[in-house]
């Protein structure tokens, strides 16, 4: 049976963010786990913040239906988020709002639902962004997603990558291979529940 699709995303659209860096990261290191991955960068997928009112009048706009589409067709998902205040960021909670939406037919979230999830977060302090992992992972479990166990923290990230924007640090290696490998585990035995 074929891996399911793992879509990674990054909770910042900095064009040097050390998140966005990670996520590419983390879809080699799926890869190389057998597992088929695509990083789905919110820069692409502009939205203006989450409005009962304009989802009444017109629907979701056009970029946060292509991005719930691809939620929809993936099978797992692993997300770099940034701390910012002791939590997740904006631009990842308005992504998260948009896309759970029910189509027509759906359950609230069912883009989410049952479908395993991996989470990682980089600081330059020494805390390596924990405190917004913690806070994600309750999020993603309020709406049905699977965290895994392992998650990535890596602290004083300022020499964690090197200018090509890759993980240099063994520790660091060695986490992103554990995060890697516990999805593929986690997913092989279960499996996207529906």
């Amino acid at each position: 049976m074929p891996m399911p699709n793992v879509l990674v995303l990054a909770g910042s659209t900095r064009r040097d963010s050390v998140h966005r860096k990670l996520a590419g990261q983390v879809v080699t290191a799926l890869q190389h786990e057998g597992m088929q991955a695509e990083f789905a960068d919110l820069r692409d997928y502009p939205m203006p913040l989450y409005d009962g009112d304009l989802e009444a009048e017109s629907g979701l706009p056009a970029a946060a239906a292509a991005l719930q589409q691809r939620a929809r067709e993936a099978g797992a998902f692993v997300i770099a988020s940034p701390e910012y205040n002791g939590s997740y960021s904006a631009v990842l909670k308005n992504a998260i709002d948009w896309i759970s939406r029910a189509a027509p037919g759906e359950r609230p979230g069912e883009v989410f639902r049952g479908k395993n999830a991996a989470i990682l977060s980089a600081s330059p302090g020494p805390g390596g962004g924990q405190r917004g992992l913690g806070a994600l992972r309750h999020l993603l479990e309020m709406i049905s997603v699977q965290v895994i166990p392992e998650q990535l923290s890596i602290p004083r990230s300022t020499g964690a990558l090197n200018a090509a924007g890759e993980l240099i640090r063994q520790e660091d290696l060695a986490g992103l291979a554990r995060l890697a490998a516990g999805l593929k585990e986690k997913t092989d035995a279960y499996p996207t529940q529906k």
